[in-house]
């Protein structure tokens, strides 16, 4: 009896674990950042090491460059409706980007995709949760030092932003756009953004659900 207990509790957890692991996978999320390197993500070469792990986070510092997603947990290349989730914490005067159906760029700022602002208390009017220079927004329900849920749904040519649950930027782009525009909703890859040397943000739990 002295060691059917402890099998059985071993078996419980066991049990227990791998049901929580189907929930979550169930709830139809793919994680696309594995918390302990930069596999599956290329940085351009614009300012070296502004991109690195630590913690389990994801450390943006340094200067400007980006940071694509070409993994294969989920197939970007035809990526179009889907509902991309992020965990952020900015810090004092820090300024970043999220990018979406966007491609991998040498330097500059990217000119495919659109942007989801990243920013609490940088100098930049245009604040977390905007859709850069379409759907601005001035205020955020967040604070340096804090983590918050960053979130991006796409369906359609409808974007719609989001902070801790709350909805920030609507933006429906419109039929006339020139098929040759770079800021159109296509299909494309993830960035992240390292906007200055003053730049310091964390990033983590990145997932991806195709709709």
């Amino acid at each position: 009896m002295k060691y059917i207990l402890p099998l059985l509790l071993v078996a419980l957890i066991t049990f227990t674990g791998c049901a929580l692991t189907t929930q979550k996978q169930d709830d139809g999320f793919i994680s696309i950042f594995n918390g302990k390197d930069l596999t599956n993500w290329k940085a351009n070469t614009e300012t070296a090491n502004c991109f690195f792990v630590e913690n389990g986070e994801l450390v943006v510092k340094g200067g400007r460059a980006h940071l694509f997603y070409n993994g294969d947990e989920i197939d970007y290349k035809n990526l179009k409706d889907f509902h991309y989730k992020v965990m952020v914490k900015t810090t004092k005067g820090s300024n970043s980007g999220l990018y979406f159906h966007t491609k991998y760029q040498e330097n500059g700022w990217p000119k495919f995709g659109y942007e989801c602002q990243v920013n609490i208390t940088h100098k930049d009017r245009i604040k977390s949760s905007a859709i850069y220079g379409l759907k601005n927004v001035d205020t955020v329900p967040a604070k340096d030092g804090e983590w918050y849920l960053q979130e991006i749904i796409v369906k359609g040519k409808h974007i719609v932003t989001k902070i801790n649950g709350e909805i920030r930027a609507e933006y429906t782009e419109p039929d006339t756009i020139d098929e040759n525009a770079g800021r159109k909703l296509r299909t494309g890859t993830f960035a992240i953004q390292g906007h200055d040397p003053t730049c310091l943000v964390y990033l983590k739990d990145f997932m991806v659900k195709p709709l």
